[in-house]
């Protein structure tokens, strides 16, 4: 039981280092009002792509956020 315990918080300390580069790798978004009153110029096709660096490090996040979840989860049960 000790084994499993160990390896699960090694694994979380793991998946906590990772959610915390990507989320600090991710590019800011828009400035909320001032971006709405300066306008922009970034069309919506250009900036939506599926592939973009941007939309794979938000479906990283939110991946490694879950693994994240249920590894605190499990620790919490044992």
């Amino acid at each position: 039981m000790k084994a499993l315990e160990i390896t699960l918080t090694v694994l979380e300390v793991i998946a906590s280092i990772a959610l915390v580069v990507v989320v600090l790798l991710q590019s800011g978004k828009e400035a909320g009002l001032s971006g709405a009153i300066a306008g922009n110029t970034d069309s919506y096709m250009g900036k939506h792509k599926g592939g973009s660096l941007d939309h794979i490090m938000a479906s990283a996040t939110k991946w490694i956020a879950l693994a994240w979840l249920l590894l605190t989860l499990s620790l919490s049960l044992i």
